[in-house]
C-alpha cells in the first residue's frame, strides 16, 4: 500500500513540474463591418419617426449604415439642400419653393412617402379659448374677412389652411393669410392679433394644456401625402444598394410606428430624442401616420402644385411634370426583401 501511494505521489509531483501545454493560438480580434455614413437633412419634428426608430432600434446598422442626421428649420430648404449635395437624403414637403427650384433645374429623386395626414390631424385649425367661450369664434364661418396663419406661405400648410376654411364656406381669399412661425401662434391668438391658424404638433397640444387655444376642426384633410423621402442624384446613382437598404430600414421603422404601437415606449423615445419633445407629450399629441408600403402619391403632388398656381406662388408657365422625379425602384426592391406591402393602419 506504502509503495502504491508513493507511486501516485511521485506521478503527481512529475505532472505538476511538467511545462504546460502550449497555449491555443488565438485568433486576431475581426473588426466589425465599417458601416457608411448616409447625411440625412431633415426638420426635428414627428413626421420623421420612422427614421428615428430605425436609427434607435439598429435597422439602418443591420443594413450596413449610419445615419449622420443634420437638422434644418424648413422642409423645403432640406429638398433644395439633397439636391445640391448638403444631403444623401432628405425628409421634406412639396413647397412653392422647391417647385420653383425645381424648374430652374435642380434634381433629385423622390424614392418614398414621409408622411400621410389622417383624422385626427396632427396639424389642426385652432382658435384662441376665450374667443372661442365668448361666442365669438366658434365655427369656420366665423373666419371670413379674418386674420389666419400658416406657419409659411406657400407650404403644404397653407392647403391645409385652405381646405379647413373651405369646410366653413370661406374661400382663402376671403381672408388674410399670414405666415407666423409655430412657436408664436398661440401668443398672438391670445392677444387678438390673430384670429386663427393652423398649429402643428407638439405645439396645439402644449398650448391646450396652457388653455390658450381650442381646436376648431381636425378632420379637413384625410389620406393626404404632403411629404416625401428624397435622395441626391449623384449619390444615389452611384450608391443603388445603399439607397435601396436605407429605404428598406426605413420601411421597418414605418412599421413599427402603425396603429396603437406608434406609443410603445421606445419609439415615444426614439421620437423625444430627435425632436426634443417630452415623451408625455408625445403621446398625447395627435399622431401623424406613415404608409408602411412608402407609396408615392403624385395626385397629391399634383395638388399642391396647382394650388400653389391658384395662389400665384409659381413663378413658371406651365406645370411640371413629377413622374420625372420619382424613382420607386429602391422601394420596390426594399418591399421585395421584406416579403411584400403590409396594411397600412
Amino acid at each position: 500500500m506504502n509503495q502504491r501511494v508513493f507511486t501516485l505521489v511521485t506521478a503527481a509531483l512529475l505532472a505538476a513540474c511538467a511545462a504546460p501545454p502550449a497555449a491555443r493560438p488565438v485568433a486576431p480580434a475581426q473588426p466589425a463591418a465599417e458601416l457608411r455614413t448616409v447625411r440625412f437633412g431633415f426638420v426635428p419634428v414627428a413626421i420623421n419617426g420612422p427614421v428615428y426608430v430605425a436609427a434607435e432600434k439598429g435597422y439602418f446598422a443591420e443594413e450596413g449604415l449610419k445615419v449622420e442626421f443634420l437638422p434644418i428649420e424648413g422642409g423645403s430648404d432640406a429638398v433644395v439642400q439633397v439636391a445640391s449635395g448638403n444631403f444623401d437624403v432628405a425628409g421634406g414637403g412639396i413647397s412653392a419653393s422647391m417647385l420653383n427650384a425645381v424648374a430652374r433645374g435642380i434634381e433629385f429623386e423622390i424614392a418614398a412617402s414621409l408622411h400621410t395626414e389622417r383624422p385626427p390631424l396632427a396639424s389642426p385649425f385652432v382658435v384662441s379659448k376665450k374667443r372661442y367661450e365668448s361666442g365669438e369664434l366658434t365655427k369656420m364661418s366665423d373666419l371670413k374677412g379674418k386674420k389666419v396663419a400658416t406657419n409659411n406661405r406657400g407650404t403644404a400648410t397653407e392647403w391645409w389652411l385652405a381646405e379647413a376654411l373651405r369646410q366653413g364656406g370661406v374661400d382663402i381669399t376671403e381672408v388674410e393669410v399670414l405666415g407666423l412661425p409655430f412657436p408664436q401662434v398661440a401668443p398672438a391668438l391670445e392677444s387678438g392679433t390673430l384670429d386663427g391658424a393652423i398649429l402643428t404638433e407638439p405645439f396645439a397640444t402644449a398650448a391646450e394644456d396652457k388653455g390658450l387655444i381650442v381646436r376648431l376642426t381636425e378632420d379637413f384633410v384625410d389620406g393626404f401625402k404632403p411629404t416625401y423621402i428624397y435622395f441626391n442624384k449623384g449619390w444615389v446613382t452611384a450608391n443603388p444598394d445603399l439607397a435601396t437598404r436605407f429605404i428598406k430600414a426605413y420601411l421597418r421603422g414605418a412599421r413599427d410606428l402603425q396603429g396603437d404601437a406608434y406609443f410603445d415606449d421606445a419609439n415615444v423615445a426614439a421620437i423625444s430624442k430627435y425632436t426634443k419633445v417630452e415623451p408625455d407629450v408625445i403621446r398625447r399629441a395627435r399622431r401623424p401616420h406613415f404608409d408602411p408600403n412608402g407609396t408615392v402619391s403624385l395626385e397629391d403632388i399634383q395638388t399642391l402644385q396647382q394650388f400653389y398656381r391658384k395662389q400665384g406662388l409659381l413663378n413658371y408657365a406651365q406645370d411640371l411634370d413629377m413622374s420625372k422625379f420619382v424613382n420607386t425602384k429602391y422601394l420596390d426592391d426594399a418591399l421585395r426583401a421584406l416579403g411584400g406591402s403590409v396594411e397600412f393602419k
